[in-house]
């Protein structure tokens, strides 16, 4: 590296990303194959993740749960004298509850939100999001563009929450804020088979795209 180029990083105003990255520690997922690829070691913190899946139960829920499942009995992100509230919004399924509390997630610590129609599940999420009380917001939006993605982001930086946001595989193509973008599909023909899901890092901010063969 030349001399002009290690003086122009050595100085304090030049932002490097993946050192940034570095700094925040991440919310451990519970598989460390994927911690290893993630930036801080797991889910980045007060940011936006998109799960984009071709249809719902492929293993989405059941790659959250460790995290969730801490979250719902503490959160280290926060200082509350209790743990942060974990809400799902507009979730296209009845949330079972003996299976939740079987992954370890504290029922009484959960909210699950109804809007009437697209513009306010965006519109709830923002609100649990800045809240502060939030620790994490699961969301399935309609549509999500740049700039609803950015709002989020910012609400989840403001609330130092977690936001995840489930979206087809269409929505690839798409720009977005988010700090990291998975892609989901399931191993071989058949996922009940046990063959797992495949997790593709799409983007990760301070780290780099990777495919990680059945993950969960």
């Amino acid at each position: 590296m030349s001399s002009s180029l290690d003086k122009l990083l050595a100085n304090p105003r030049v932002w490097r990303g993946r050192d940034q990255a570095r700094q925040k520690a991440g919310l451990a997922t519970g598989y460390p194959d994927l911690d290893r690829h993630l930036p801080g070691g797991g889910w980045p913190p007060a940011s936006l993740t998109e799960i984009l899946t071709a249809h719902y139960g492929i293993g989405e829920l059941r790659l959250l749960m460790p995290a969730l499942a801490r979250l719902s009995t503490a959160s280290p992100q926060h200082d509350f004298t209790e743990p942060g509230w974990i809400a799902w919004v507009a979730p296209p399924f009845q949330p079972y509850p003996p299976a939740l509390q079987q992954c370890g997630i504290d029922l009484s610590r959960m909210l699950i939100v109804r809007p009437k129609n697209a513009s306010e599940i965006l519109w709830s999420a923002e609100q649990a999001l800045s809240s502060g009380t939030c620790a994490a917001v699961l969301l399935w939006p309609e549509t999500l563009d740049d700039q609803a993605s950015r709002r989020l982001q910012l609400a989840a930086e403001k609330g130092r929450s977690w936001a995840i946001a489930f979206r087809p595989l269409a929505a690839r193509q798409q720009n977005s804020a988010a700090a990291l973008r998975l892609e989901l599909h399931p191993e071989g023909t058949s996922h009940s088979s046990g063959q797992g899901t495949r997790v593709h890092i799409l983007k990760s901010r301070g780290g780099r795209p990777t495919v990680l063969s059945s993950l969960i």
